[in-house]
């Protein structure tokens, strides 16, 4: 079966290479209107926004939490490796239904202040939260930064990262102003009605959301879908984009397929002896992406038939979404009976993320990002060079790694690489410490990089 795949994806890499590799120009993709005929109109104005959900919503999710069937219980001694365990999932929806207060977790989420304003025909949801700076820090620069969530979180990943980014450090003379939106079609943020709202599509309006906030300059952090999305922002945007910096990367620019097969037979080509590991042997890794990604297959072919069938239960939103904050945390805790579910996070953390699909009925419109991914505008950018400074958080248990071999062709200005001591695919939720850190170190060198130009030093 794994040789099988390695022909699948030398195709795949073969046809990307061939399909972009006359791509040169930067693409100028329309501002198109996503939204009902009824936002034609819509005010550009920039609206408070306070989540305040009516008590009927609550009243009924208590409702069916109380009358859920009984669940089909898991094979012995098998932990979460058929997905998620009924064992567990049913600890989780006795605490859902007995102990969670939504009215308490909703103040939490009421801490920052909230916003929404009608780009492109959608109205987006975003937190903008300006750092408190003393009088005795007034000489603190404040910059912009655009900070951007995937599926299947939301905003909720960033609650515990907020004030460490908006909070200056004392042997930095900057500190960060966030913009936190949700993504078109999560939680608050409304869904396109028609078709072909990519990631790169989601990059053109993200752009004209900071350009209306007075950012024409601003750096841009994001790990899953937020990742792809500030990738294209440097990709098509590179003269409003100061840096990016992920803690995710995929890179399937022109040979990057064909060489991870190259270094199957000689890694010392590819990656780092220490670092090994992370992408090798081939065939282990390859096995683990086969075995989670079923879920990538059906979002990006059919999103509206599992959409409707997930969303149309708690019980199946919640065994759903919970099972990838299982083996995307750490894929070997799927061979826990926990899952290590709370290793990371508290019971109500992890239920706060499944409330904003559920209250806002948004799993359907959340999960059509994989189908729109699989359009035109991406194969034109796959070949397009990222010139702003990047930066790169790895983290030891992310889904994917990429070496510094892979991605210099596609980032040409890699200025920051740095391996994490622990950590996942959610770094922002499980390691907010961590990841904060990181994107200040990256951001100082940006800026001393920047000092330097606007000197004459370079």
């Amino acid at each position: 079966m794994w040789i099988i795949t390695i022909v699948v994806l030398v195709g795949v890499g073969c046809f990307f290479y061939y399909k972009n590799s006359k791509t040169k120009n930067i693409p100028n993709l329309p501002e198109i209107f996503w939204g009902p005929e009824e936002n034609r109109d819509a005010s550009k104005e920039i609206r408070p926004f306070v989540i305040d959900v009516p008590g009927s919503i609550i009243d009924d999710l208590n409702e069916r939490l109380a009358k859920r069937i009984k669940l089909v219980s898991s094979f012995e001694n098998t932990a979460w490796t058929y997905g998620t365990n009924t064992n567990s999932l049913e600890k989780v929806l006795e605490y859902w239904h007995k102990k969670y207060n939504w009215t308490e977790r909703q103040t939490l989420l009421n801490k920052y202040p909230q916003y929404i304003t009608n780009v492109q025909g959608l109205d987006i949801h975003f937190y903008h939260i300006k750092p408190h700076i003393s009088t005795e820090q007034k000489n603190i620069k404040v910059l912009p930064l655009l900070l951007l969530h995937g599926w299947p979180g939301s905003v909720v990943e960033f609650q515990k990262i907020f004030p460490l980014l908006t909070s200056p450090h004392p042997d930095k003379d900057f500190v960060f102003e966030v913009i936190a939106p949700s993504l078109p079609g999560y939680a608050f943020s409304q869904a396109a009605v028609r078709p072909g709202l990519s990631p790169a599509q989601m990059s053109v309006i993200f752009k004209n959301l900071m350009l209306r906030l007075g950012f024409d300059k601003f750096y841009a952090q994001g790990g899953d879908w937020g990742s792809v999305i500030v990738k294209h922002l440097a990709e098509l945007f590179p003269n409003n984009i100061l840096g990016i910096h992920v803690n995710m990367c995929m890179n399937f620019s022109k040979s990057n397929v064909l060489l991870r097969l190259i270094g199957a037979f000689i890694p010392s080509l590819i990656v780092e002896k220490e670092h090994y590991n992370l992408m090798y042997p081939l065939k282990k890794h390859l096995s683990f992406l086969l075995k989670e990604s079923g879920y990538f297959h059906i979002q990006a072919t059919k999103p509206d038939t599992i959409g409707t069938a997930v969303a149309a239960s708690p019980v199946g939103l919640a065994a759903y979404i919970i099972e990838k904050f299982s083996t995307g945390t750490n894929g070997k805790y799927k061979f826990r009976a926990d899952g290590g579910l709370l290793e990371k996070y508290t019971m109500d953390e992890l239920l706060d993320n499944i409330m904003l699909y559920w209250i806002t009925n948004s799993f359907t419109t959340s999960v059509r990002i994989y189908s729109e991914f699989f359009g035109n505008v991406t194969l034109r950018l796959m070949n397009l060079p990222v010139t702003v400074p990047m930066g790169y958080a790895v983290f030891p248990h992310e889904i994917s790694y990429e070496p510094r071999s892979l991605l210099r062709h596609k980032f040409t200005n890699l200025v920051h690489l740095n391996y994490m001591p622990r950590g996942g695919h959610f770094a922002a939720f499980e390691e907010p410490v961590l990841l904060t850190k990181d994107v200040f170190e990256f951001v100082s060198t940006v800026e001393k990089i920047r000092k330097k130009i606007e000197n004459n030093e370079m």
